[in-house]
This record gives structure tokens, C-alpha cells and sequence, in this order.
């Protein structure tokens, strides 16, 4: 897709998503009249500070650099968040003619990375790459997950395992919420790469195949996954309740360490130390049927 309708999408669907209240706008009487969902054009334009002609040319893709102030400017009356504000300054950069510089990327993660993330062995770590492709796990990580790292291509793409397989609608409790956060961290990738081949095709599969993927897709929210909350109904040690963190890997700006961890003392807790206890009985009674 041209930068232009990505630029005229996003801009669309962030004002749709507010009302005139979000903004400090009196109520209209005659609100129920309203023809657009959210703010309309001439709202924005005005708490932005630049002129309805100039907006209108700017989601119609005629304007396709602007300065700092004005992106700044559009970002706060739009309430964006700091990944969807990055993602204005990429499309509409003066220095780059609105285009940001194309990314290779890395589908190996250095042994170092590796021996940091397995020295972790009371928590789930792995490494996400472009795509949420699965890069590398601890034991734990594939115990509460699924141990991606036995598959190839898309087969590793914890987004695609999100949407398309069953088993991850099961032990996500939030599936919902989760999901709909893959769609806007796989949005800021795909501006990152834009000619990834495995990226796209990735978005092609999902936009056939998943209905809530495409309707999520169609509203351009982006996000970077730095640190929160999940939870787990897991088939073995049911209910599981972790903190994430998030860490870039140094030199490797598309790839990023997860690590999740359970308060001490905790059910949670509790049910990580059973999982990584059933796998080592079940690696023992392996061994013995081996030698055996």
C-alpha cells in the first residue's frame, strides 16, 4: 500500500475513534445529525492549529511531509499513543520524504542473547522478531506457550498461532485484548518492513483467514509491546497470572528478550514451578525408557 492511503487511513480511523467530548468540544444539539463517527475533519483541523484545506489535502494524501509541530500538534489532538506517534512522525517525516529507511531482518539471535534468556529458568523468556516471529525459547517459555522453535516460516509467528490455532484461544483468558494488540504491533512492523516478503504474506493469510484480525487491521491502531499483564488457563497448571517486561536486544533493533514473571508465593507462582517440575518427570521417565 502507498504511504498516501496510510497516511489517509490512519488519520480516518484515529479521529473516528474519538468524540467531541474526548477533546473538551461542547456537545452539539444537534449531535445526533452528525454524518462521521468521531471528530470530523474540521474539529481536528481546528484543535491542530492548521487550516481545513491543509488537513483535508492531508487525508486526501496530497500532503505527505509536514513539520515537527504539526505532527506534534495532530498526535496530541488525536490522542495518540507513542508507538501511533512515531508512526505519524515515519509517514510524514520532512527529512525522509515521509518514508522510513527499509530494515533487513535477522532471524538468528546471538548466543549470548541465548544464554541470558536460558540462565532464566524459573520464568518463560524468548525473543520475538519481525513478525512476532519466535527467534528463540526457554523450557519454561514452551511449556506455558508452545514451543514454536519446532517449526519453520510462518509456523513460528506467535501472531499467526494467535489467530489461526485453536489451543491459543483456549489458554489465553483475554484472547480478545491480546489479539487485538498483535494487530497493532504487526501494523508497526509492517511500516518498519514494507517489503518483508514473509511479513506480508503473514498479513495476507491472516486478512483471509480471520475475521477479527481484518476488522482490527481496517482500524490502523499501532503499538510496541513494552511491559503489562497477562493470563493464562493452562491445560496442566490451569490459572497463571504474569507480569511482562520487554528488552531490546542491543544491535539488533528488531528483535526483542520477553520475560515473564509470577509474584513470590503466589498461585501463579505456584503453577510455574509445578509445569517446569512436570517437564523434568516427564524428561526422566524419557531417559529411562531409553536406556531400558
Amino acid at each position: 500500500m502507498e504511504d498516501k492511503d496510510t497516511l489517509a487511513d490512519f488519520l480516518r480511523s484515529a479521529r473516528a475513534r474519538l468524540t467531541p467530548a474526548d477533546v473538551g468540544l461542547p456537545l452539539n444539539l444537534h449531535a445526533a445529525a452528525r454524518r462521521v463517527p468521531g471528530l470530523r475533519r474540521d474539529e481536528v483541523a481546528g484543535l491542530a492549529g492548521v487550516s481545513v484545506d491543509y488537513y483535508a489535502r492531508m487525508e486526501q494524501g496530497r500532503v505527505t511531509q509536514a513539520s515537527d509541530a504539526v505532527v506534534n500538534a495532530l498526535a496530541e489532538v488525536l490522542h495518540l499513543n507513542e508507538a501511533e506517534r512515531t508512526y505519524l512522525f515515519s509517514l510524514l517525516s520532512t527529512s525522509t520524504g515521509g518514508r522510513t529507511q527499509q530494515r533487513r531482518r535477522t532471524h538468528s539471535v546471538r548466543s549470548s542473547v541465548r544464554t541470558i534468556m536460558d540462565s532464566i529458568t524459573g520464568q518463560p523468556a524468548f525473543v520475538l522478531g519481525v513478525g512476532m516471529d519466535v527467534l528463540a525459547m526457554n523450557d519454561l517459555a514452551k511449556l506455558l506457550l508452545k514451543d514454536f522453535t519446532q517449526g519453520a516460516g510462518l509456523q513460528r509467528s506467535l501472531a499467526r498461532w494467535t489467530f489461526l490455532d485453536p489451543a491459543a484461544r483456549a489458554l489465553y483468558l483475554d484472547w480478545d485484548d491480546v489479539a487485538c494488540d498483535v494487530v497493532a504491533m504487526l501494523r508497526h512492523d509492517a511500516r518498519s518492513h514494507p517489503n518483508d516478503r514473509a511479513l506480508n504474506e503473514l498479513i495476507g493469510e491472516l486478512t483471509v483467514k480471520s475475521d477479527e484480525f481484518r476488522g482490527w487491521w481496517s482500524q490502523h491502531r499501532v503499538w510496541k509491546c513494552t511491559f503489562g499483564l497477562k493470563r493464562f488457563v493452562h491445560p496442566i497448571v490451569g490459572r497463571v497470572d504474569v507480569d511482562y517486561e520487554t528488552f531490546p536486544v542491543p544491535g539488533e533493533p528488531d528483535q526483542q528478550l520477553f520475560v515473564y514473571s509470577t509474584q513470590p508465593g503466589s498461585t501463579s507462582s505456584d503453577a510455574l514451578h509445578i509445569l517446569a517440575s512436570w517437564r523434568t518427570d516427564q524428561t526422566d521417565d524419557a531417559a529411562l525408557e531409553s536406556v531400558r
